[in-house]
């Protein structure tokens, strides 16, 4: 057993108890220090386990913290990475219940749905671009199981980097058509613009951001699989999910997106 066995278990914990209460936790880092990503991973891990023992599939991964205006929203300065389990993906035309979420916002990105491998050392932005069957729009919609967002990278990155769920837009969209960096990107609440971006506010190309994840994920012993999907990172600030409320994303040349909210969740352990 390793020194950091112990620490590890109890983060791991912490944020699980947290998402099935859904009573939001302090942060991890009191656990594993501020600063060892690595250990971070650990306890994702850990969480990604329990849940594929549940019965859950992996499907992809997401790329979190690419945009400079999300970073300094967060309070971090580095891009990280998590798993996406089926049980994340939504359906457009079906509203999100609130009551499966804590503090949820929204993100709107460009999806990359893979047709090869990429386990190779040393993957370039055109080895992406070759493993790459198509694009779509995407919203993520992350949470945080850390009470009032109160994260530095490693408690992000330990809670399975805030994923919560994503939504999937339909038009698919060969990448070689266009110039991922040059995408303009809006995104509406019940039609009023509430975030902006463009691909290049994406580490300068959602491109290099899904390089990034293959070589790092590699690294971490889990490479890019065929037929994974891959959120590429937001293309403008996050926005808190307002009950009730509809969100629309707009990526020109690629499509929209669109997802409804529920009313506001019943808080845990009220009665009905």
């Amino acid at each position: 057993m390793t020194p950091l066995a112990g620490p590890v278990d109890r983060a791991a914990r912490r944020l699980s108890n947290a998402a099935a209460t859904r009573a939001a936790c302090a942060p991890v880092r009191d656990l594993l220090g501020a600063e060892d990503v690595g250990v971070g991973y650990q306890v994702q891990e850990l969480l990604v386990a329990e849940r594929l023992r549940a019965g859950q599939t992996r499907v992809g991964r997401k790329i979190g913290l690419t945009n400079p205006k999300v970073q300094h929203q967060l309070g971090v300065d580095q891009p990280d990475f998590g798993v996406l389990l089926d049980a994340m993906a939504w359906p457009q035309n079906q509203p999100v219940d609130l009551d499966r979420l804590l503090q949820p916002k929204i993100e709107a990105e460009i999806a990359f749905v893979l047709k090869a491998d990429l386990d190779h050392e040393g993957v370039t932005e055109a080895d992406v671009l070759a493993a790459t069957d198509h694009v779509l729009a995407a919203l993520e919609i992350v949470d945080s199981r850390v009470a009032d967002w109160d994260i530095s990278i490693v408690d992000t990155v330990a809670d399975n980097a805030s994923c919560g769920l994503f939504v999937l837009g339909s038009e698919p969209v060969a990448p070689a058509s266009l110039d991922l960096a040059a995408v303009s990107m809006t995104l509406r609440q019940d039609g009023e613009l509430v975030s902006s971006g463009t691909g290049a506010d994406c580490l300068g190309n959602p491109v290099t951001a899904v390089a990034w994840l293959a070589n790092t994920a590699r690294a971490y012993g889990a490479p890019l699989r065929a037929g994974e999907v891959v959120l590429s990172g937001a293309l403008g600030p996050m926005v808190p999910v307002r009950p009730g409320a509809r969100y629309d994303a707009e990526l020109v040349g690629i499509g929209s997106v669109g997802v409804a909210f529920s009313a506001a969740p019943v808080p845990p352990g009220a009665s009905g």
